[in-house]
């Protein structure tokens, strides 16, 4: 089944949004491939909720996702959405919560992978010495999302 794809113009910039099989499949910085433009009722749910991330008022995010990849990539993954809106965890804390502290590289490699940026906040972590690593859309975009996580958590305290 071909991906129905949709463009989101963001704070952060352009993010391009893919729906398969009536769920979420992409959410990245650079369009998807093989895919028609077409906005469906979920690529318009996961926008309006992407509206409401950005001006502070959504901190999770509600919406079927279909995550492609190995069961480690995916257990990687899910990880990654047990961490706290305006909280980060290091590599190694992610690969203990996958069950092997010693993976955290190969959790790297599944962040790395991961289609659905932001909704499965892979920009949520960072290195062990605190220090911002890695990041698909780069390193600039992922210090803008965790400053404005912290912004909007230290405003709702």
């Amino acid at each position: 089944m071909q991906k129905c794809s949709y463009v989101f113009d963001s704070p952060i910039g352009k993010l391009f949004l893919a729906e398969s099989d009536g769920a979420l499949s992409d959410l990245s910085f650079c369009p998807v491939s093989n895919s028609i433009y077409k906005e469906t009722p979920i690529l318009a749910l996961t926008a309006q909720m992407l509206r409401e991330y950005f001006d502070g008022q959504r901190r999770e995010f509600d919406i079927e996702l279909n995550l492609e990849g190995t069961e480690f990539q995916v257990r990687a993954w899910n990880a990654l959405c047990t961490i706290p809106y305006g909280e980060t965890r290091s590599y190694k804390e992610q690969a203990a919560t996958v069950g092997n502290a010693k993976a955290f590289r190969a959790v790297g490699a599944a962040n790395r992978k991961n289609p659905i940026s932001i909704i499965v906040p892979c920009h949520r972590v960072i290195g062990s010495s605190g220090a911002l690593v890695g990041y698909g859309g780069g390193l600039d975009k992922k210090q803008a999302l965790l400053c404005l996580e912290r912004e909007f958590s230290a405003l709702n305290r």
